[in-house]
């Protein structure tokens, strides 16, 4: 999968990834990773391709379920495996979004759009 992936498909990767999310462990925002962001990317191509790369660990954090009376476990990545991890779904969804069947929905990007599309006749 690795030779799918440059430093162009990087960059959209990045551009595709909210830059207002939380920071995972090294508390680096997507704002301070655009500072630096070719040098950052041609390092996390590098360090991918070689298999030098290992996801660091997630932050762990909770937050209110329901009513507030409950919470739930939510774990959060660094802002630049977040990239990688959509560099590597838009290869993945490239490569398999023609196989699904057409009334195969699951976790498919747009598929909420779809059913509304076509419950309402198309438009």
């Amino acid at each position: 999968m690795a030779h799918h992936i440059d430093e162009a498909w990087l960059r959209e990767a990045y551009r595709r990834t909210r830059k207002d999310g939380a920071p995972g462990v090294d508390g680096r925002t997507g704002a301070a990773y655009g500072e630096e962001l070719e040098a950052n990317l041609s390092s996390l191509l590098e360090r991918a391709k070689s298999g030098a790369y290992r996801a660091p660990p997630v932050r762990g954090t909770s937050i209110p379920k329901g009513d507030g009376s409950e919470r739930r476990a939510l774990g959060i990545p660094t802002f630049e495996d977040k990239v990688l991890q959509r560099a590597v779904a838009m290869v993945l969804e490239a490569v398999y979004e023609p196989e699904f069947h057409e009334g195969s929905y699951g976790f498919r990007r747009d598929a909420r759009r779809t059913r509304r599309c076509r419950r309402s006749g198309g438009r």
